[in-house]
């Protein structure tokens, strides 16, 4: 598995080299998912990590913040098990979303469909922006991972709720396996755009929890590999 997770980050999908990418830049933000998720990040986060380091990032400003969305913020023993290494809860700074705390939400735009869109301002001003996640059928977002980490990930409470909403939940198109003219996924990708430059680990998972798929890139395009990945097991012709 370690040669696998290698062979993402050293072959990213439409995206320059983590070396590169750290060449202008002084500080990196990790989005990971809450308990919610079962995200097998201790496979990766390490490895991940000891790249930025390596390519002249100080460990100092590098900060992991746990996407909750608006679920409760994780306690000490779930960041333990959401993070899986033992060495990146002693060497990282770890901290919550807060989706309900004004101070700590920017405005970035608002989308063709009309949500106003806020989100954790530690993520906006890294200079590095990465998120990571599970890419599998959701029953509104078509699929999860990618983008679905920063909306509602790290988003603030109004526009979560406008997500949640009649508006978008009552759309035909916001059901599982479906990307075309999901309004939650052009939301969404339309987000992605408001921001500019984020990287994502997408990762696929078996019955068992085993990684079957990981990659590595520029969020939009490395999503859907995944997607691609995932499809073929997940539906029912």
């Amino acid at each position: 598995i370690k040669g696998e997770v290698n062979k993402a980050l050293n072959n990213p999908v439409n995206s320059n080299s983590i070396s590169e990418i750290c060449r202008k830049a002084k500080s990196v933000c990790i989005l990971v998912c809450d308990i919610t998720r079962p995200v097998p990040n201790k496979l990766f986060l390490k490895q991940m990590i000891l790249k930025f380091i390596n390519a002249g990032i100080s460990s100092d400003n590098i900060l992991i913040i746990i996407a909750t969305g608006l679920h409760r913020p994780a306690s000490k023993t779930e960041i333990a098990e959401i993070i899986g290494s033992s060495w990146v809860l002693k060497n990282i700074k770890i901290e919550n979303h807060f989706a309900r705390d004004d101070s700590m939400h920017k405005y970035i735009g608002t989308t063709k469909q009309g949500n106003i869109i806020k989100l954790d301002k530690r993520f906006l001003d890294a200079e590095i922006k990465i998120v990571t996640g599970l890419v599998e059928p959701h029953f509104m977002a078509g699929y999860s991972g990618g983008r679905k980490v920063i909306a509602p990930g790290i988003a603030h409470a109004d526009t979560i709720t406008t997500f949640h909403s009649a508006r978008y939940m009552e759309n035909p198109n916001a059901t599982s396996c479906n990307l075309i003219n999901n309004p939650l996924h052009q939301d969404q990708l339309e987000i992605v755009n408001m921001i500019g430059q984020v990287y994502a680990i997408n990762c696929v998972i078996d019955e068992n929890r085993n990684l079957s798929f990981i990659n590595y890139g520029e969020i939009i395009s490395s999503h859907m590999k995944a997607v691609n990945f995932i499809s073929s097991f997940a539906k029912v012709k």
